[in-house]
């Protein structure tokens, strides 16, 4: 039982690696899509609890969400290229450069991307879950009607 403990201390917890991931992908860029990540959550929820509101209020928050989804996207990206030149001219000044090195510069640059792109995804793909739904209970109400 105590080594059991002593091995779930020492591993570190999710909000950790989390925290770790944000300092090496830029904290600012990261908390930039952090910030969008869970406003798109906070959006997808106030939107699912208005499927029912009027169409240009349910229509707004699906903007939002989209909007926000490319944002996180595109400053991962601009993250990525500015982080290549920054690389790119650090090894440019070292002249020879070790793969490991390189490796480890490439990845810290692939963490905002990878992070925009997930933030992405769900942005999108809620809005089209959330879009589905609402077309399936406006057809379903108004073929009750008729």
């Amino acid at each position: 039982m105590l080594a059991l403990r002593i091995l779930i201390v020492q591993q570190q917890g999710f909000f950790d690696q989390l925290f770790a991931r944000i300092n090496e992908g830029g904290p600012l860029a990261m908390s930039l899509i952090l910030i969008s990540f869970l406003l798109i959550l906070f959006l997808i929820t106030r939107s699912a609890m208005k499927l029912k509101s009027p169409t240009h209020v349910f229509h707004k928050s699906i903007t939002l969400i989209n909007q926000l989804a490319l944002l996180a996207l595109v400053v991962g990206l601009f993250t990525q290229f500015i982080g290549l030149i920054q690389i790119f001219d650090a090894f440019e000044a070292l002249g020879d450069v070790e793969p490991a090195l390189f490796a480890g510069g490439l990845k810290m640059t692939l963490l905002a991307p990878v992070f925009g792109g997930f933030t992405f995804l769900i942005g999108r793909m809620a809005s089209f879950i959330l879009n589905w739904i609402r077309n399936s209970e406006l057809d379903r109400v108004s073929s009750l009607k008729t």
